[in-house]
């Protein structure tokens, strides 16, 4: 039975819908706004949502030592990451990882993984 993402799904349920959008936007070494992003995920924008969504993926990178898939995206005046996503100095050399790491090569996080992120 196929499953939709729905108006109102959880952060977790969202963070899921996010990651094979920044699989795919690492591969291609793009950056992603945070209202493409949401435009994408839920038809508008609504780039203010993103924030805790995204925490479950820069928290599941880090606990995994993958690197910062939420690295890539970006507020589209100044161009870097959000504030509480953490990034090294050097902004360039990050992507420059989450570009090169094979993202396809890797199972994407499942919900229980997700939601665990929160319990360490």
């Amino acid at each position: 039975m196929v499953k939709y993402f729905e108006e109102h799904s959880n952060r977790v349920t969202r963070a899921m819908q996010a990651w094979p959008i920044l699989q795919s936007a690492a591969m291609s070494r793009q950056t992603m706004t945070y209202k493409d992003l949401s435009i994408k995920m839920y038809g508008r924008d609504i780039a203010a949502t993103l924030g805790s969504i995204l925490e479950y993926i820069a928290v599941y990178c880090n606990q995994n030592e993958l690197p910062p898939l939420t690295a890539i995206v970006v507020n589209k005046e100044t161009g870097l990451p959000g504030v509480g996503i953490p990034v090294e100095e050097d902004l360039n050399k990050v992507r420059e990882q989450v570009y090169q790491f094979d993202w396809y090569g890797i199972f994407p996080p499942t919900e229980q993984e997700f939601e665990n992120t929160k319990e360490k």
